[in-house]
This record gives C-alpha cells, sequence and structure tokens, in this order.
C-alpha cells in the first residue's frame, strides 16, 4: 500500500515538473517576443528622432540612389537590358541592395551597441541582431510598395509570379540575418571588421548586376556573366526581379541548365545562416563579460 502511494506521489511529482518546465518555456518565449517587439519599435523610432522628413527618409535614400544611378547609367551610359522596364528593374535591385547592405551593418554592430542593455537586462542575446535586421525589413517592405506603385505607372504588367516574391524576400532575409550574426561575434572581439565589411559590400556591389545588365556580363564572359549568378545575393535579387517586373530576366534558372549548379545559390545562403547561428551561439554566453 505504502509503495502505490510513492509510486503515485513520484509520477505527481514528475508531472509537476513537466508542467512547470513547460509554462516556464512558454513564458520565455513570451517574454523573449516581448523585448523583441519592444526593441524593434525603438530603434524605429530613435533611427530618425530629429530629422525633419522622419520616417519618409527610409524612402527618399534609395530613391535618391536610384536616381543618380538612373541619370548616369541609364541616361549617359545608356545601360539597358533590351526591356521596356529597365528603370524599374534598376529601382528594384537598388532597393533590394540597399535592404542588404543596411540589414548586415545594422546587425553588425547591435550587439556592441546595446552593451549595456545586456549586462543589465537579461534576456537571448540574438534578439537584439533579429530587431536591427527587422528595423530594415520594415523599410524594405515600405520601399516595395514604391517600387509596386512606380511600376504600375510606368505600364508593367503583373503576372502569378507576383506571389513568389515573399519567397525571395525571406531567402534574401535569411541571408543578411545569417552575416549579420557571424559579423555581429566578430566586431566583439575585431572592431576592424567594421571597415573590412565596408570595403567587401563596396566589392560586392560592383561584382552583382545591379547596376548594370547582367548580359553585358555575359556578353563579355559566358563563364563569368554565369559566374555572377551563384551569388545567393545576387540570385535573390535576379528572382525577385523576374517575378515581379520582368520575366525575360536571366535567372540561375533560366541561364544555367545544369540542375546541382542551379542549387548552389541555395545551398550557400543555408550555409551563410546556419553558421552565423552556430558561431553566434557559440560565443554568445561570452558578449556581456567583454563588452
Amino acid at each position: 500500500m505504502n509503495r502505490a502511494k510513492e509510486s503515485h506521489n513520484s509520477a505527481s511529482r514528475g508531472s509537476v515538473r513537466m508542467v512547470t518546465s513547460s509554462g516556464a518555456k512558454q513564458s520565455s518565449r513570451r517574454y523573449s517576443r516581448i523585448v523583441l517587439r519592444e526593441l524593434v519599435r525603438t530603434d524605429f523610432k530613435m533611427r530618425y528622432q530629429g530629422s525633419f522628413l522622419g520616417v519618409a527618409w527610409s524612402v527618399l535614400k534609395p530613391l535618391m540612389l536610384f536616381c543618380v544611378m538612373y541619370a548616369v547609367f541609364v541616361r549617359f551610359l545608356k545601360f539597358t537590358d533590351g526591356t521596356p522596364h529597365f528603370a524599374m528593374v534598376l529601382l528594384l535591385g537598388t532597393v533590394l541592395w540597399s535592404f542588404f547592405n543596411e540589414a548586415t551593418n545594422m546587425g553588425m554592430v547591435a550587439v556592441v551597441g546595446r552593451g549595456d542593455l545586456l549586462r543589465k537586462v537579461h534576456f537571448p542575446t540574438y534578439i537584439v541582431v533579429v530587431a536591427a535586421t527587422l528595423n530594415s525589413m520594415i523599410s524594405l517592405l515600405i520601399n516595395l510598395v514604391v517600387v509596386i506603385i512606380f511600376s504600375i505607372v510606368n505600364g508593367v504588367h503583373f503576372t502569378w509570379r507576383v506571389l513568389l516574391v515573399p519567397v525571395g524576400i525571406v531567402e534574401l532575409y535569411l541571408i543578411a540575418l545569417g552575416c549579420s550574426l557571424l559579423l555581429a561575434t566578430l566586431n566583439v572581439y575585431f572592431h576592424d571588421i567594421q571597415h573590412i565589411w565596408e570595403v567587401f559590400l563596396q566589392a560586392m556591389f560592383y561584382g552583382m548586376p545591379i547596376i548594370y545588365p547582367l548580359q553585358m556580363a555575359m556578353n563579355a564572359s559566358p563563364f563569368f556573366g554565369k559566374l555572377l549568378l551563384l551569388n545567393p545575393v545576387a540570385q535573390t535579387i535576379q528572382d525577385v526581379r523576374y517575378w515581379l517586373i520582368e520575366q525575360r530576366t536571366p535567372t540561375v534558372w533560366n541561364t544555367i541548365n545544369t540542375p546541382w549548379i542551379q542549387t548552389i545559390p541555395l545551398i550557400l545562403a543555408a550555409c551563410i545562416f546556419a553558421l552565423g547561428v552556430y558561431v553566434f551561439n557559440r560565443n554568445s554566453s561570452k558578449f556581456a563579460e567583454i563588452l
């Protein structure tokens, strides 16, 4: 009889521990979501605090960059991809690149910039990086609305492929987040990484068909043109251009005929994200001490 009672009590204690553990996990996830939401909201407000135009700068910056590139490369140097909507293709590429540039730069300094908060408040460290990149994602979504409006005015004919655009946006975000997590970790130990990344982004920008049509590279060297498409950022930008603006845009899927080579950008994107998560998780427990 006593053994039966002991067995029953032991089972009850086990059940209580399981319920308590489950409740603690749910509470922790809820707390993390609240912290993330507040950080995103605060960062977005602080970002344009004190400026006359405020949030409008998130639209004006890529538009101003587009105007400069349009005047120089389209009007003066006569760059074209042979389609009537190259200006919209250029604008979309500028917007997507601006997101990647901004997200990685903001994510890279997020941990160092939030050092005081990390020492005082206990929450998962990755949240500060995610919050920084989500702020850039908000700007991207606003800019995509502007791109769609300009495209309608310029007579772009949308097809069912527009439904695939979120897939490309998610892929680009995961690449940016993976890079941000890796860069944020390196930036805790080596602040020089900020300058190195700035130079790398410049080289990357000119090494992708953003301001020039891919056909120019293909005409100079078909091998080099196809090689550019293996960059997962370039692959994503070309895919979104194809789905949203112009179905004659060359992509890795209609330019390279070998199936296993077509998957290389996707594999690289997954590896970048996985490496960023792995390196960040391995080092995040030391950040508060170092900062």
